[in-house]
């Protein structure tokens, strides 16, 4: 394998992320989260948001995600998600899981993004006895797609929602990469959603994500939700210490503003140098070409790994270790496909 574009998951830890955890490794802390490493992670996530927040770091973004909406939701209750949200695809019915029965309704959208037309013909669905009604909303920023919702695009998914007294859920895997893109973190909060998961395996971190509660309100015995659902780390220092590197030495944000400035520069040489559409508008670090078949495979056969995605076209995905040099070998593979 030359490199692997299949996803930001296959870059290692950032330099800084793995100073944090070694740091994090000198001396006894006090055990379950109750640290000084912890609190000063959660403290550093709370100043971006600008908002008070109950935070505790998590093995995964798919229990992260899942608990999240099992707070939102009841069990004979839904979440309104895009189609293609992690959630719905990839999450193998976790939420469900998690959430003793809780459902999803999949909606449609552009580019990742959901449609808000189809969010308010999902709203003024009349509520019946033989299918699950909805009872909060989950948007990922930015999207499966590589897109960004703008604070507007956001409002007008989050107002009609609260106006009926529904929970929202954001899928902030990919978060850093939307704050590199020009999101005003501080917009979480004053929208409205209740439950963030602040992402940081993808950013650079180790394989952990926050569980950001926004409305407090929600953490009625969170401990005893986290410790069931196998989420609470006995020496919690080690989940919270890569993101305390990342967000100290603000490497959560210029990893992701690397990754972003790769994914134009190879979105850039593939519209200029290729035979092949972009799918998708290139607003994060991910890319997405309408590249046939066969020549996937021979880009596969060359050592490029990359991913043939939900919607068919072909996804590159960039990180905070990608080097220039490494995108213009694949643009020069592609070339000559």
């Amino acid at each position: 394998m030359r490199y692997d574009f299949g996803s930001d998951n296959t870059a290692g830890m950032a330099p800084a992320a793995l100073r944090g955890l070694i740091d994090a490794n000198t001396g006894p802390a006090r055990a379950y989260g109750t640290d000084e490493v912890t609190m000063r992670a959660a403290e550093q996530i709370r100043q971006r948001l600008d908002a008070d927040a109950d935070i505790r770091f998590v093995f995964s973004g798919t229990a992260a995600n899942a608990i999240a909406l099992s707070m939102l939701a009841a069990p004979h209750e839904a979440v309104l998600a895009h189609h293609s949200a992690h959630v719905c695809t990839d999450e193998t019915g976790a939420p469900g899981f998690f959430g003793h029965g809780v459902g999803l309704i999949g909606l449609p959208g552009l580019s990742g993004k959901i449609d808000a037309r189809a969010l308010e013909a999902a709203l003024a669905e009349p509520e019946v006895g033989h299918r699950q009604p909805p009872a909060a909303l989950s948007v990922t920023q930015s999207t499966e797609y590589g897109t960004v919702y703008t604070a507007e695009d956001l409002r007008q998914l989050i107002e009609p929602v609260k106006a009926r007294g529904y929970g929202v859920h954001m899928d902030g895997a990919r978060l850093a990469n939307a704050v590199a893109a020009g999101f005003d973190l501080k917009q979480v909060a004053r929208l409205g959603v209740d439950v963030l998961v602040f992402g940081g395996a993808k950013a650079g971190g180790l394989c952990t994500e926050a569980i950001v509660l926004l409305d407090k309100s929600l953490g009625r015995r969170l401990e005893n939700r986290l410790k069931q659902a196998g989420q609470t780390a006995s020496k919690g220092r080690f989940l919270s210490g890569p993101f305390l590197g990342m967000l100290e030495s603000r490497a959560w944000e210029d990893g992701a503003d690397h990754a972003n400035r790769m994914a134009q520069r190879l979105a850039t040489g593939i519209a200029t140098r290729s035979p092949w559409a972009l799918a998708h508008p290139v607003e994060a670090n991910a890319v997405f070409i309408r590249m046939p078949a066969k020549a996937h495979a021979r880009l596969n056969d060359l050592g490029w790994a990359c991913y043939r995605f939900d919607d068919g076209s072909v996804r590159f995905v960039c990180s905070w270790a990608t080097e220039e040099a490494v995108v213009d070998e694949l643009l020069e593979a592609i070339t000559g496909l």
